[in-house]
């Protein structure tokens, strides 16, 4: 078992790392792997709508992108940790994210996922609302905690003194691994459920 760590903050010891780096200790206790992918001081440029990927199976774009989609395919979870950026995510790791859920052609169905975002002061609840929209159209569970997952402060270090957004982000990770385990146990007694995918309608007159 596998999560997929998606750090969109350009500064590696930032405050997504230390939040990061807490549920990774979760989940490695509960036996489950986990690999950190740093976006958020890559050059990621977005989405221009060529629809190659639909030929290919990957974005026209041979970036990191491409290098990322073998792994989610092989992960059961993905958590991704943006910081705010005047109340909305980091645009690169927004990029990253649009390009690799719409480009790479995978089966989501019934991976979890999770968001995780830091920010000084505000902006945050709009942050995590953002990035939550990529697992529930993909079919993946987003997996909850005790608080929404927003850690505080303006250095890595910051965030060891907000004692309750870790803790969030610290009960998020074992809910994870408890849903993960769940999930993988569900499959092998009942299967997954059916998915269809064949109305396609444009609201259009």
């Amino acid at each position: 078992m596998k999560v997929l760590m998606i750090n969109g903050s350009p500064d590696p010891k930032g405050c997504i790392s230390t939040a990061l780096k807490e549920a990774t200790k979760i989940l490695n206790a509960e036996g489950i792997e986990t690999e950190e992918v740093f976006v958020g001081n890559k050059d990621i440029r977005g989405c221009i709508a060529c629809r190659r990927c639909k030929q290919t199976g990957k974005c026209v774009f041979n970036d990191l992108v491409n290098e990322t989609a073998p792994k989610l395919a092989e992960a059961d979870g993905i958590i991704v940790g943006t910081p705010v950026y005047f109340s909305n995510p980091n645009g690169t790791v927004l990029s990253f994210m649009q390009r690799l859920f719409f480009s790479c052609g995978l089966d989501l169905h019934m991976k979890v996922g999770a968001s995780v975002v830091s920010c000084r002061r505000g902006g945050n609840s709009a942050t995590f609302e953002a990035m939550n929209q990529f697992f529930g159209i993909t079919g993946m569970p987003t997996v909850p905690s005790s608080y929404w997952n927003d850690v505080h402060g303006y250095t890595g270090e910051d965030v060891y003194k907000d004692e309750e957004g870790l803790q969030t982000v610290q009960n998020l990770a074992r809910n994870m691994a408890f849903m993960i385990k769940s999930i993988k146990a569900g499959q092998e007694s009942v299967g997954k459920p059916e998915m269809k995918h064949d109305a396609w309608t444009h609201f259009i007159r």
